[in-house]
């Protein structure tokens, strides 16, 4: 047994049972598609997940993106250190969204080589076979590429007659299956073809192949357009070009599949289209339900940090006016001078700061406003775009971000009704 038998025997094995208990050819490839569909089902669940993940992220990427335009390297390094704060990768959705691609090549094999593949019968089966229809003078030899398929679908027609004559004779007969290519009034076994609608008398058949190529490209386009609506967010010119690019060709590429191979394959894609929409919306709901308890416990937890640092710091600050700010034993005498030294320096800026408040209140003179980034004098110390609640009121972090960008543009970052701020080094140095 070759390595490719040992990789197609499960498709083969699998297609065999759902004939036996179905006894049809196209209810066998869509409960064939079921089950593929379940088995890949966690692999899904888990790509799924990382796509919406980092949709989720598009907006803090795209500002990561306009505050170091000029800097990819800067960039790069706060994109990956978003992705490891909230646990995404920017591929984790999609490789494993090929995996049923893979799954295509095997398939193909055991429904272009229903005797050798599907059946497992040997190559002489296939050879008595075609010697014993090429005595019949209406049998036209099909190529070499779907001549199994051929086989498959005369033997069924005239199986009884088959039957009897081979079945002494051909080693393997045993394996062989009456197997019923036609699937509501059409044969799966044939290629679509374009100028077959065209032909008189118009058949079934010809007209059931010819549409199954459209309505597979159709629900190709559709489950697109249904996973694209389920992530929707804001993107860039050159994502939404790429995404309704993908939209045309795929479904362009379904219909020239559909025609090249047999009408099975395009009632596989059809059923697999299906499947993949139903499980895309089931998906798409859980796991927006679960990002979104994700996201407010990560964002109670971020909230929780900064309010216990803010109280810190506001103790500190307060021991440190009151002076009551532990000394350090160890501290030499010249750190504790220079730390006195800036304690001085700190309480006459802040007496000269109250006096020229004072001052200007007595003027009638009004304080300019000072935007929430603004520490000391310096009016966007904590950047242009900063934005306070952010974390507390996601939803409009977004646009607060965009407008305090917009507001700071062209100002001076040094606010002049502010005294700058008198510090004195460690080393006790001016």
């Amino acid at each position: 047994m070759s390595i490719w038998d040992i990789i197609t025997w499960p498709f083969a094995w699998l297609m065999r049972a759902f004939l036996n208990l179905t006894g049809s050819y196209g209810m066998s490839l869509i409960l064939f598609s079921l089950v593929v569909n379940l088995v890949l089902l966690p692999f899904m669940a888990k790509s799924k997940r990382g796509m919406m993940r980092t949709t989720r992220l598009q907006p803090k990427l795209q500002e990561i993106q306009r505050r170091h335009e000029g800097n990819p390297q800067k960039m790069r390094q706060e994109m990956q250190k978003l992705y490891q704060e909230e646990g995404a990768s920017p591929m984790g959705g999609c490789l494993w969204s090929l995996l049923p691609l893979f799954l295509l090549i095997p398939l193909y094999s055991i429904i272009r080589l229903p005797i050798t593949s599907m059946m497992r019968a040997p190559e002489e089966v296939v050879t008595k076979l075609a010697e014993y229809f090429a005595a019949d003078p209406t049998y036209t030899a099909a190529s070499d590429a779907y001549k199994q398929i051929a086989l498959t679908f005369l033997s069924h027609e005239n199986w009884d007659a088959v039957s009897a004559a081979l079945s002494g004779t051909v080693d393997g007969w045993s394996q062989m299956m009456d197997v019923n290519l036609r699937f509501l009034g059409m044969n799966l076994g044939q290629q679509p073809s374009p100028t077959a609608i065209f032909s008189l008398p118009l058949s079934w058949n010809a007209i059931g192949l010819f549409l199954i190529p459209f309505v597979s490209a159709a629900l190709s386009w559709l489950s697109m357009k249904v996973s694209t609506a389920a992530n929707a967010t804001v993107q860039d010119a050159q994502t939404q070009g790429m995404n309704k690019s993908m939209g045309i060709v795929m479904p362009l590429m379904s219909i020239l599949f559909c025609f090249m191979m047999p009408a099975a394959m395009g009632v596989y894609w059809i059923a697999n289209s299906v499947f993949g929409m139903a499980r895309d919306y089931g998906l798409t709901k859980y796991y927006k339900k679960k990002l979104d308890e994700e996201d407010a416990e990560r964002l109670a937890a971020r909230s929780e940090r900064e309010k216990e640092l803010e109280a810190k710091r506001e103790e500190t600050e307060r021991l440190k006016a009151e002076g009551k700010t532990e000394v350090n034993a160890n501290t030499s005498k010249k750190k504790l001078q220079a730390s006195e030294k800036q304690q001085n320096a700190e309480r006459r800026a802040a007496a000269e700061k109250a006096e020229r408040a004072a001052r200007r209140e007595r003027l009638g003179i009004k304080e300019n406003e000072k935007p929430a980034s603004q520490v000391g004098n310096r009016r966007y110390a904590r950047g242009r775009a900063y934005v306070p609640d952010r974390y507390e009121n996601p939803e409009h972090a977004e646009e607060a971000t965009l407008a305090a960008a917009e507001a700071s543009e062209g100002e001076a970052s040094i606010d002049e009704s502010v005294a700058e701020e008198t510090t004195v080094p460690v080393n006790g140095q001016e």
